[in-house]
């Protein structure tokens, strides 16, 4: 949009569509947050490790065209979390001797790698094929939306609200994963799917909505089950039991001035969204002036010294920049990057709930099968990732009966 003269409505659009799904979380989480951590009293490790189960499968058949290529991206990030020392044996495991992969991989230095540097290698490229000629945007028209874009906007806003906070409240994946889940249904379910990526209000509404909805159904996840589903919420986790409370299903009932004041200030932090967002898209949209090679050069500078400053270690850089030229090759071959930071987020809980599980059944993995939580969301999981291909029974059921001579695809 920005390309096309259009950076006002686009800041506008995002403002809206962010405020629209903040609100909606929150209210969500007022209403419906003391419930689920009234069910949540009845979930054990089972319970858990199939809702992760769930949410891992949920999005990634979401997350990109190919349902394959999102599966890799996604036992790629369950790779990743493999990385460090064994929960149960205190083994190391995938450190290759190296003493700063005892904690594993650090979740910052993925993210980072895989979209800001991965962002960076691209504009780089594109920059050499205009052979360093200057891409300047003009902007053109006015800082509002038209009655066109509002027609489009409520659609791909309510699709963003409800997606975000689907993903954020029941896979617990973080704002980044809603936003690319939030994209990619607008691929499958936009009027206008076949102009994503030429300027149009849809591709900025639904993921802006999605990320501040997920912001808000993350917190159910936090408050409600006690499980940090995001790199945001495990901060937040850790600076509650600094103040000496444990969320979980108990919070509800034991800190209440606490719970609904958290959930008053997330209402005022909306409205303050708008407050600072919309009289000011006048002057975030001046930031377009800045040349390109500019920008990508503060995307460096920011991305080593947030990476840098984490753990004050020179490792963690070239690990980035590996991660930034994995990320760069799976644009190239169209594999979604956000399985790979939800399978890295998840994989450790999952793990840690499995093996729990186990023991808790002398190692039968029945358990999973014979709670009926546990088995509700395994059904959902296999929904899910089978849902894409079962265009193909009718097709396949002629062909047995040799109606359809065609092979199934």
């Amino acid at each position: 949009m920005a390309k096309n003269g259009r950076a006002g409505p686009a800041l506008a659009a995002a403002a809206i569509g962010s405020f629209i799904a903040g609100t909606f979380a929150t209210i969500m989480l007022m209403l419906f947050g003391p419930l689920i951590a009234q069910v949540a009293l009845q979930f054990g490790p089972p319970e858990f490790f199939s809702l992760m189960v769930a949410g891992l499968t949920v999005v990634t058949s979401l997350a990109g065209r190919s349902v394959v290529k999102a599966l890799l991206a996604t036992l790629f990030g369950l790779a990743i979390a493999m990385v460090g020392i064994d929960l149960q044996s205190s083994v190391p495991r995938f450190t290759f001797g190296n003493i700063r992969f005892m904690d594993g991989v650090e979740f910052l230095v993925v993210a980072i790698g895989l979209f800001a540097i991965t962002e960076v290698f691209v504009n780089l490229v594109e920059m050499g094929k205009r052979e360093g000629k200057p891409d300047l945007i003009k902007i053109k028209g006015g800082l509002w939306l038209t009655k066109e874009d509002w027609h489009y906007f409520w659609p791909s806003c309510i699709r963003g609200t409800v997606s975000g906070f689907f993903v954020g409240g029941v896979a617990g994946a973080g704002a980044a994963v809603a936003s690319f889940v939030a994209y990619g249904l607008e691929k499958k379910s936009a009027k206008r799917r076949d102009l994503l990526g030429t300027g149009i209000i849809e591709g900025v509404t639904a993921p802006e909505a999605a990320n501040n909805a997920a912001a808000g159904g993350s917190l159910i996840h936090l408050l409600c089950l006690g499980i940090p589903g995001s790199g945001t919420t495990a901060i937040m986790l850790g600076a509650l039991i600094m103040l000496g409370l444990q969320p979980g299903p108990l919070l509800f009932t034991q800190q209440p001035q606490f719970v609904w004041g958290l959930i008053a200030s997330m209402y005022i932090g909306n409205v303050m969204l708008l407050v600072l967002n919309l009289p000011l898209v006048g002057m975030w949209v001046k930031l377009l002036d800045i040349p390109q090679y500019l920008l990508t050069m503060f995307i460096v500078l920011f991305s080593f010294m947030g990476v840098f400053t984490a753990n004050n270690a020179i490792e963690d850089l070239f690990i980035m920049i590996i991660f930034g030229l994995i990320g760069f090759g799976f644009k190239k071959a169209d594999i979604p990057a956000a399985p790979v930071i939800l399978g890295m987020v998840l994989g450790k809980m999952m793990e840690e709930k499995m093996r729990q599980s186990l023991i808790i059944s002398d190692g039968s993995v029945g358990i999973f099968l014979s709670r009926p939580i546990s088995l509700f969301f395994l059904i959902l999981a296999v929904i899910s990732i089978t849902n894409p291909y079962w265009k193909y029974i009718p097709m396949f059921f002629r062909w047995l009966g040799g109606k359809d001579k065609t092979r199934p695809a």
